[in-house]
């Protein structure tokens, strides 16, 4: 359910130093200025503003996270990252993509003022419900369905999102009660990006109707994730059982779900790619099809070439990243 910003800070305990990313705005500036209160003593707490250079604004807001800080004698990194999108990659993902990457080149550098154990994101009850949506948008199985986690580490670092239980009204009516002020992105409410179409058009109507709709969703995406988690494990265990790469038999000897769910888990954790949904379904075709010794699989599977090469499943990246199997016109001699 639903908590006050007093009432997950109360519930909210990283391993210290902290540092909090401090964009400027409502939900980070409440975060950094709760977490000053909780946690007072010399360096616990920092901030690491990222400044994307993407917009005319970028300055001012480094500006008021200046302030800020000093205000609150809150130790501070300005991170400068060049987050222009690559060509077919959204403006969203190659903000997000560049700061996290300022993140975790903030703490595990010098720069800080004291070694950084956890960093603390400022996402909220209304951002999760935005991933839960544009997660089912996109037709996104149990892995998408879980949305944000609360807690995860990475790097030698613990990430946390301690406001992800807290509406989004909510923390702005806990920063106006301290006459705290913050500077708004005017790309906020830019309805051009999916995000905000989601948040200006469908929260209101979820309101009227479903006024509960964090919570349930909320435990909905908890669900998904304890079921993303449970496929994980078992996708574990099936990979070292089939080896890697996969024998093609045993493959073949698992159930339809069981396969595929083997299959995404070696191309994701083996070799950084994800299969979209028709091409794993061809993939499991000519599988099931792979009978006798001259029955080829070639077929394109995310960024590379899954192929079969005697009786096991090899994939190579297609920009030239990794083995290139030549193909022959004799039969292989290894049966499968």
């Amino acid at each position: 359910m639903t908590v006050s910003v007093d009432a997950a800070l109360r519930c909210f305990s990283p391993a210290l130093p902290l540092a909090v990313g401090l964009s400027g705005g409502a939900d980070s500036s409440a975060l950094l200025l709760a977490c000053a209160e909780r946690w007072p003593g010399p360096g616990q707490v920092q901030a690491i503003h990222v400044h994307h250079g993407v917009q005319a604004a970028a300055d001012s807001f480094a500006q008021h996270c200046t302030a800020l800080c000093a205000r609150l004698k809150v130790p501070l990194t300005v991170q400068r990252v060049d987050a222009r999108p690559q060509p077919g990659q959204s403006p969203e993902d190659a903000a997000r993509i560049a700061r996290y990457g300022a993140f975790r080149a903030v703490a595990q550098s010098q720069q800080a003022v004291a070694a950084i154990q956890s960093i603390a994101l400022a996402q909220h009850a209304d951002d999760q419900v935005e991933t839960l949506l544009l997660a089912l948008s996109r037709g996104a199985g149990v892995a998408g369905l879980a949305a944000m986690p609360a807690h995860w580490q990475r790097d030698g670092i613990d990430w946390h999102r301690p406001l992800l239980a807290v509406a989004g009204a909510d923390v702005r009516a806990w920063l106006v009660a301290r006459g705290q002020d913050w500077v708004e992105d005017p790309t906020n409410s830019d309805e051009r990006y999916t995000r905000n179409r989601i948040r200006a058009r469908l929260l209101p109507a979820l309101e009227a109707v479903f006024p509960a709709f964090r919570d349930t969703f909320s435990r909905s995406s908890a669900h998904a994730a304890q079921a993303s988690e449970l496929l994980l494990e078992l996708a574990q265990q099936d990979l070292a059982d089939i080896g890697t790469p996969p024998h093609i038999a045993a493959l073949q000897a698992l159930s339809s779900a069981r396969q595929a769910n083997v299959l995404r888990h070696w191309l994701r954790s083996q070799h950084h790619t994800t299969p979209t949904a028709a091409q794993l379904a061809e993939l499991q075709r000519q599988i099931t099809a792979c009978r006798t010794r001259g029955q080829r699989i070639d077929i394109k599977v995310g960024s590379g070439i899954a192929q079969r090469v005697g009786g096991v499943l090899h994939w190579y990246n297609s920009g030239g990243f990794g083995p290139i199997f030549v193909r022959k016109t004799a039969a292989p001699q290894n049966p499968l």
